[in-house]
C-alpha cells in the first residue's frame, strides 16, 4: 500500500501548492478582483477538464485489471485509446473555446474587472490543452501499471516548473498577474515531455505493440467507452457542485468570491494527499483480477433489474481476500488522515489565511467560516477512499450514482439555507455534499 501510495502523495501535494501559490502571487501583488479573477478563470478550466477525468480515473481502473491479468497487448491498447481520445478532446476545446468563455461569463454574476481577469488567464492557458489532456490518460495508465514513480516524477516537474515560472513571470516582467497562466502553459508542455520520455524509456515492447487503426474500431472502443461514460456523468455532476460554488459565490462580491477560493485551496491540499492512497487502491484492487470488463458489463445490467444470480456473480470481487485486506489498511490510513488534517486546520486556520493573501478584509471575513474548514476532512475521508476502492473494480455505476445524489443536495441545501445564512449558506452546501458521498458509498460497500 505505502510503495503505491507514498509516490502518489508526494506528487499531490505539489498540486495545491501550485493552487496556493498562484493565488498568494496574486493576493500580494493584486486586488481582491484579480484573486477572483483567477478563481473563476481556473472554474472555467475545471468545468473543461474535469468532463474529462474519465481519461485518468477509468484508464487506471482498466489497465489495472490488464497488468493483473498480464495481457501485454491490451495494456498498449488502452494506451493508445485513451492518448487519442485526450489529443481529440483538446482539439473539441481550442474550436469552442470563444464561444464556451464567453457563455459562462455571460451567465456568471461577477463584477467587470473579475470577468476581465478570468478571460485573459482562459485565452493564454487554452493553449495547453492537448499536454493536460494527455497527462490525464498517462497518469491513469502509469497507476495501472502499478507504477506511481511516473507520475510523480511527472507531476513534481509540472508543479515546480509551474511555480518557479508563474512567479517569475508575474513578478519579474510586465506581464504582471496574469504571468500566472504563462507559467502554467510552460508547466503542462514541460511535463508532457518528461512523461514521453519516461514512456519511451520504460515502455518500449508497449510501444512497439501500439496500433491505432485497429485499438480505434469501435468493437475494440466500446468497453472503454461503457465504463467511461458513467465516469463521465459523474464528472458532469461534480462540475454542478464546483460550478456552482463559485458561480453562487460570486454573487456576494469579490471579497467573499476570494475568501470562497482561498478557503478551497486550502481544502483540496488535504483532498490531494488522501488521494495517494485511493490511486493505490485503483492498483491494487485492479490488479488483484477482482473484475473484468465482462464482469462489469454484468454490473452495469444488474442496475436494471437482471437476475439475482448475475447481481452475485459480479459482487464476488469485493470479498476476495486482498480486497478485504486493502479496504481495512486504507480505513486505517483515511481516519487517521481526517483527524490529522482537522487538528491542522483548526490549530493553523489564521497562518494558513494569512499565507494565501495579505488583504486585511479577505483575512476578516475569513474567519466567520471556519468551522467548515475544520469539519471538511474528517467529514470526506471515506468518500476519496471509496472512490478509489469503486474505480480499481471499474464499478462506475455507484460512483456516478453518488454523485448525482450529492449534486442534487447539494443545490437543495443551497436553495433552502441561502435566504436565511446568506454567504455561508454555500458552505453548508458543499459540506452536505460530502457527508452525502461517504455516507452513499459506505453503504454500497457494506451492502456488498
Amino acid at each position: 500500500m505505502l510503495r503505491l501510495a507514498v509516490p502518489s502523495i508526494l506528487a499531490n501535494i505539489t498540486i495545491p501548492l501550485v493552487g496556493i501559490v498562484d493565488v498568494a502571487i496574486i493576493g500580494h501583488i493584486s486586488s481582491a478582483a484579480a484573486v477572483g479573477g483567477i478563481a473563476v478563470g481556473t472554474m472555467l478550466f475545471d468545468l473543461l477538464y474535469w468532463n474529462f477525468g474519465f481519461l485518468r480515473v477509468g484508464t487506471s481502473g482498466m489497465t489495472a485489471q490488464a497488468y493483473g491479468r498480464g495481457d501485454v497487448p491490451e495494456q498498449a491498447k488502452l494506451l493508445t485509446q485513451s492518448m487519442t481520445i485526450a489529443f481529440g478532446g483538446a482539439l473539441g476545446i481550442w474550436l469552442l473555446q470563444w464561444f464556451f468563455v464567453t457563455l459562462v461569463l455571460y451567465l456568471m454574476p461577477c463584477s467587470p474587472e473579475v470577468a476581465d481577469f478570468a478571460r485573459q488567464y482562459f485565452f493564454v492557458r487554452v493553449w495547453a490543452a492537448p499536454a493536460t489532456l494527455a497527462l490525464f490518460a498517462l497518469k491513469g495508465w502509469f497507476i495501472g501499471m502499478q507504477n506511481t514513480i511516473a507520475p510523480m516524477i511527472t507531476d513534481i516537474v509540472v508543479n515546480v516548473v509551474n511555480m518557479v515560472a508563474s512567479y517569475a513571470l508575474a513578478v519579474y516582467t510586465p506581464l504582471g498577474a496574469i504571468g500566472v497562466a504563462w507559467g502554467t502553459l510552460i508547466a503542462q508542455y514541460t511535463g508532457l515531455a518528461t512523461a514521453a520520455v519516461i514512456l519511451a524509456i520504460q515502455y518500449k515492447r508497449h510501444l512497439s505493440l501500439i496500433q491505432i487503426r485497429e485499438s480505434m474500431r469501435w468493437g475494440e472502443m466500446k468497453h472503454f467507452f461503457v465504463l467511461n461514460t458513467n465516469l463521465f456523468l459523474r464528472s458532469l455532476a461534480f462540475m454542478v457542485i464546483y460550478v456552482g460554488y463559485t458561480i453562487f459565490m460570486s454573487a456576494y462580491g469579490d471579497t467573499e468570491l476570494a475568501v470562497s477560493a482561498i478557503i478551497m485551496k486550502i481544502f483540496m491540499f488535504f483532498s490531494y494527499f488522501i488521494d495517494g492512497f485511493a490511486y493505490a487502491a485503483e492498483a491494487m484492487v485492479g490488479k488483484a483480477g477482482v473484475k473484468t470488463i465482462d464482469d462489469w458489463t454484468i454490473d452495469d445490467l444488474q442496475s436494471r433489474g437482471e437476475s439475482q444470480e448475475s447481481r452475485v456473480k459480479s459482487q464476488e470481487w469485493c470479498k476476495t481476500p486482498d480486497v478485504v485486506r486493502c479496504v481495512k489498511v486504507l480505513s486505517v490510513w483515511t481516519i487517521a488522515l481526517g483527524l490529522v488534517f482537522t487538528l491542522l486546520y483548526y490549530v493553523f486556520d489564521d497562518g494558513l489565511i494569512a499565507l494565501m493573501t495579505s488583504d486585511p478584509d479577505i483575512q476578516l471575513a475569513a474567519t466567520a467560516y471556519y468551522p467548515y474548514l475544520w469539519l471538511m476532512p474528517v467529514l470526506s475521508a471515506f468518500a476519496f477512499m471509496f472512490d478509489g476502492v469503486f474505480v480499481g473494480a471499474t464499478m462506475a455505476i455507484p460512483v456516478r450514482n453518488c454523485m448525482f445524489a450529492s449534486a442534487a443536495l447539494f443545490v437543495l441545501t443551497y436553495i433552502t439555507a441561502a435566504p436565511v445564512m446568506g454567504a455561508a449558506a454555500m458552505y453548508l452546501a458543499y459540506m452536505i455534499h460530502l457527508v452525502v458521498r461517504t455516507v452513499y458509498l459506505c453503504i454500497v460497500w457494506f451492502r456488498l
